[in-house]
C-alpha cells in the first residue's frame, strides 16, 4: 500500500468520526462560514507580491518532524510581513502534524488568502474548510476521479471557496474542471518522494490556459524560482525549505529578496 492509499484510509475514518461529532448544520453556524474569501488567484498575481505561497507545516511523511515546536502565529505573520502572497496551512494531524486550530490561528492574525492543505475525499471536508476560515482548498488529482474533482470544485464554488487543483502526472491534467482558479504541479512524486522542479517545466505547455499556474515542492533558491518564472509559472508553493530553518520567516524574506533582485536584473 503506497502513502496515498494509507492517507485515504485514514481520512475515511477521520471524516466519518467528525461527521458524527460536528454535523453540517453546526459547521454552517461558524463565524467564518458566510465571510467572503480573499482570492488566492488574485494575490498570486499581484505585482507588489512575490507569488510565494508560504507553508506552515511541522512534519511530513518523508522527513518526519521538520519543525515540531514552530509557533503558527509567529511564523505565519512573519511570512506575510516578508512579502509572501498567501499562506498554506497543513490541517492533517496524522501525517503532517497539523490541525484545524493551526489554520484558525493563522486566520485570526492574517488578512490574506489561506489555503487549507489537506486530503479532501468527501464533500463534508469542503464545508469544514469554509467553517475554519480558509479561502481555498487543495484537491489532489491523484487521489480523486475526474468526476470527484468536478463535483468537489462545484461545491467549493457554491460556498465561495477557491480551488487549487494539484497534479503530478500528465494524464491528471484532464481532470481539470471549469472554474478552478489555480492549478499546481507537484514536483514531488508522492509514491517515492523524489523531487525535481524540471517536472513542472516539462508539463507547463500542456496545462490549460485558464487557471493561475503554480509550481510546488523542491524550490530551494532564487535560481529555481527564476527557472520556473521564465517557464511561465506565476506562483510557487514553498514549505519545507522555510520550516526546516530556526526562523522560517527570515528564510522566506531572504528568498523573496533574492528572487526579486534576480527578476529585476533580467
Amino acid at each position: 500500500m503506497d502513502i496515498l492509499q494509507k492517507i485515504r484510509k485514514q481520512k475515511e475514518k477521520e471524516v466519518a468520526e467528525r461527521k458524527s461529532l460536528y454535523p453540517l448544520k453546526l459547521l454552517q453556524k461558524s463565524m467564518y462560514y458566510d465571510v467572503p474569501v480573499v482570492s488566492l488567484a488574485h494575490y498570486i498575481q499581484r505585482k507588489d507580491k512575490s507569488g510565494i505561497i508560504a507553508e506552515f507545516k511541522k512534519k511530513s511523511p518523508s522527513e518526519g518532524f521538520i519543525n515540531q515546536y514552530a509557533d503558527v502565529e509567529a511564523v505565519t505573520m512573519g511570512y506575510m510581513q516578508s512579502g509572501a502572497s498567501a499562506l498554506s496551512v497543513l490541517t492533517d494531524e496524522t501525517f503532517f502534524g497539523g490541525s484545524s486550530e493551526d489554520l484558525k490561528t493563522a486566520r485570526t492574525y492574517n488578512y490574506c488568502p489561506i489555503l487549507r492543505k489537506d486530503f479532501i475525499i468527501d464533500e463534508y471536508q469542503i464545508h469544514e474548510t469554509k467553517s475554519i476560515g480558509a479561502d481555498a482548498l487543495l484537491l489532489i488529482a491523484e487521489m480523486l476521479t475526474g468526476e470527484e474533482v468536478k463535483r468537489f470544485s462545484e461545491t467549493a464554488h457554491e460556498i465561495g471557496l477557491e480551488v487549487l487543483l494539484e497534479i503530478h502526472d500528465e494524464d491528471e491534467i484532464s481532470k481539470y474542471a471549469e472554474g478552478i482558479a489555480v492549478m499546481g504541479v507537484n514536483n514531488r512524486n508522492l509514491r517515492d518522494f523524489t523531487v525535481d522542479i524540471q517536472h513542472s517545466i516539462d508539463l507547463y505547455s500542456r496545462l490549460p490556459a485558464e487557471p493561475v499556474k503554480i509550481s510546488e515542492s523542491g524550490i530551494h533558491d532564487a535560481r529555481d524560482m527564476i527557472r520556473l518564472y521564465k517557464a511561465g509559472f506565476e506562483g510557487f508553493l514553498v514549505g519545507t525549505q522555510f520550516m526546516r530553518t530556526p526562523h522560517p520567516a527570515k528564510a522566506c524574506r531572504s528568498l523573496i529578496e533574492a528572487f526579486q533582485k534576480e527578476r529585476q536584473s533580467r
